[in-house]
């Protein structure tokens, strides 16, 4: 839906979980490249009701200055919160690197998750993970395809649970969202297949089925897919809210200065807004006093 229509979606209540998906399918019969199971969205999201919200204005404390949202056309974007990246036995795990600032920042996004979904505003998942016969991986000269496979993307593995997993492979435990930020009912959940969350993804066209305009974004890797779905966003005039202490960066990670301090300057120069969870929660909180 173009931009054009936003005032009439803006006039709907709800949003019909049967339209989202007509609008799913034509945009991705459309514009996708590769087999049917790559055009349509995962079947997480495709099970997850739209939420409806009662529109309010909050403003937060962010530099460069503060940031005015819509809760009703704002969403939260969870980018890659998943096993492979921040569990004991995942990917980075397996390949020996550290995981710890990962971790850190999972009850800072839990909290932001919390206070979100209590005030109506939407949640979208985003999860890296590859099809079962790598297909969407790229060519085989494709940098993607490079330097996924030096991480073992596809690789046969024991999931801590026990049971056979995949590294990156779609619906295995390896690209479970991290316990502590399981998905609820009310949801969205997308499979994307490249860094950022909107590369041949249903992500846009169902943010602007929801009107949605302003997103609030957490997760992992800072400067890598936090910062490729941020670009992404900006370059599709939505207005992005970086929490910085809900999303964490292993590479330059306890350098004087680090790939996540760098990536959060840039991001606040050009593209977009830096604030904390402390200041969004604070700014909910004082809405609803009010």
């Amino acid at each position: 839906m173009g931009r054009d229509k936003a005032k009439e979606v803006s006039r709907l209540r709800g949003v019909n979980r049967r339209e989202v998906l007509g609008l799913i399918g034509a945009t991705a019969a459309a514009s996708l490249v590769g087999g049917a199971s790559e055009q349509s969205a995962s079947a997480e999201q495709m099970a997850a009701p739209i939420q409806s919200a009662k529109g309010r204005t909050i403003n937060v404390d962010a530099t460069p200055q503060s940031f005015a949202m819509d809760t009703a056309r704002s969403a939260v974007i969870v980018v890659d919160m998943q096993n492979d990246f921040g569990t004991k036995g995942g990917m980075f795990d397996r390949a020996g690197i550290d995981i710890s600032m990962i971790q850190s920042v999972v009850p800072a996004v839990a909290r932001v998750l919390a206070s979100a979904r209590h005030a109506g505003v939407k949640i979208v998942y985003l999860k890296m993970g590859f099809r079962p016969d790598l297909s969407d991986l790229g060519t085989a000269d494709s940098p993607n395809r490079e330097r996924h496979l030096r991480l073992g993307v596809g690789k046969t593995v024991r999931a801590p649970n026990g049971a056979e997993s995949r590294i990156l492979i779609r619906d295995t435990w390896n690209t479970e969202i991290i316990p502590d930020l399981t998905p609820q009912a009310d949801d969205i959940v997308l499979y994307k297949h490249r860094f950022s969350g909107f590369y041949q993804t249903e992500l846009d066209a169902i943010l602007k089925k929801l009107d949605v305009t302003r997103l609030l974004i957490t997760g992992c890797t800072t400067s890598v897919c936090v910062e490729s779905t941020v670009r992404d966003a900006m370059f599709r005039d939505y207005r992005c809210l970086l929490l910085r202490d809900c999303m964490a960066e292993p590479m330059g990670y306890g350098l004087p200065r680090s790939n996540h301090e760098a990536s959060l300057l840039v991001m606040q120069t050009l593209f977009a807004w830096v604030s904390d969870s402390g200041e969004f929660i604070k700014a909910l909180d004082a809405q609803a006093a009010g």
